[in-house]
């Protein structure tokens, strides 16, 4: 499957963003969607993930400021974020998860080329 995300940008601290993540390929809707993230000179973390039944589960960093949902009639994953901080800052990325820990990105088969959100103080 091919991922493409999309709706990065720049906004101030304590603003909003919605990114989202088109894949395109079959049986989406079975598909356990992750967001990942990579800010400069650290490594790629994981952020949240849904499955297909729509449980999810975040990141501590992100738990109650972040929303992960899926729309599987339009094969989009998307994620909601608000109250965003400066530390938010960084690219990201969407996945399919293959199996194992949430947490890992060798655990996720195909990415997206990933979208630049910036946060500034």
């Amino acid at each position: 499957v091919q991922l493409q995300a999309s709706g990065g940008g720049s906004v101030q601290a304590g603003g909003s963003l919605n990114l989202s993540c088109a894949a395109f390929g079959r049986s989406f809707s079975t598909y356990v969607m992750g967001w990942f993230r990579q800010a400069p000179g650290k490594e790629r973390e994981f952020v949240a993930v849904i499955r297909s039944s729509g449980e999810n589960t975040y990141a501590d960093s992100v738990k109650g400021r972040f929303t992960i949902s899926r729309d599987n009639a339009k094969n989009l994953v998307y994620l909601q974020m608000r109250s965003l901080k400066p530390e938010d800052t960084a690219v990201y990325y969407c996945a399919t998860y293959r199996s194992g820990s949430w947490y890992y990105t060798g655990n996720y088969d195909s990415w997206g080329h990933g979208t630049q959100v910036t946060v500034s103080s």
